[in-house]
């Protein structure tokens, strides 16, 4: 009896053991991910430089704009960085910033120096026009052979420059763009992902890059005429 009980005893140490080397077991992976540039990231230019200053850029869709949603724009804020983003990636314009220059007038002061802040010609304002997600899925004998479902991300986005001057516009261009995560099941086998979050950044970073994309093109076949 003794024995038994002994024996029982090592039999629960070395379950207890195999439970925590297992439940215990960390790993960590990790890759790079390639981010994809405007087009005209890595093409020489030569030519004249104007100065822009970055606008207003709104979520102006009906994504996040119902009554449950924060005060706070959350889309056109994401979408103000990506802008920004991709037009100093053109290396065809000046870009000035007007969002931090309280830090920067504070930075200066503890350096000694005077600022010299650049005014703009041109303001380059817009926003998010369309926005939406969706959820489609097919089963095969109602499931049981397989199903499938696609979660889809879709933006369209609007830039404007304008003269400060005069206050005309004088250019406007819109990008869209659609991205798409599939996943399918096969007799209970395959992927089964959640709802993915970052779609929605992936969908407006595409949206705005064609936009930059369409005014870096007309600006090189001189439909869009800035002086400096």
């Amino acid at each position: 009896m003794e024995y038994c009980r002994v024996k029982k005893f090592s039999l629960f140490l070395m379950l207890g053991a195999l439970i925590t080397g297992i439940s215990g077991c960390a790993t960590e992976t990790y890759q790079k991910v390639a981010v994809t540039p405007v087009e005209s990231n890595k093409t020489a230019y030569a030519g004249p430089k104007s100065t822009l200053v970055l606008g207003n850029f709104n979520n102006r869709s009906n994504y996040m704009q119902g009554l449950f949603s924060s005060n706070i724009d959350r889309l056109g804020n994401q979408g103000k960085t990506i802008l920004k983003t991709h037009l100093q990636q053109t290396h065809r314009f000046k870009v000035v910033d007007r969002e931090n220059l309280a830090n920067l007038q504070q930075e200066a002061q503890l350096l000694g120096i005077k600022q010299e802040i650049k005014g703009a010609r041109y303001v380059i304002s817009g926003g998010v026009t369309e926005f939406g997600r969706k959820v489609i899925g097919d089963k095969q004998l109602f499931g049981i052979l397989g199903s499938g479902k696609s979660q889809i991300a879709y933006a369209k986005v609007s830039l404007t420059i304008i003269d400060v001057v005069t206050s005309e516009i004088i250019y406007t261009t819109q990008g869209a763009g659609e991205y798409q995560l599939n996943e399918r099941q096969v007799v209970g086998f395959g992927s089964k992902a959640g709802y993915d979050s970052t779609l929605n950044g992936k969908v407006l970073d595409f949206a705005i890059k064609e936009s930059v994309n369409n005014m870096t093109r007309d600006l090189e076949n001189n439909t869009l005429q800035l002086t400096l």
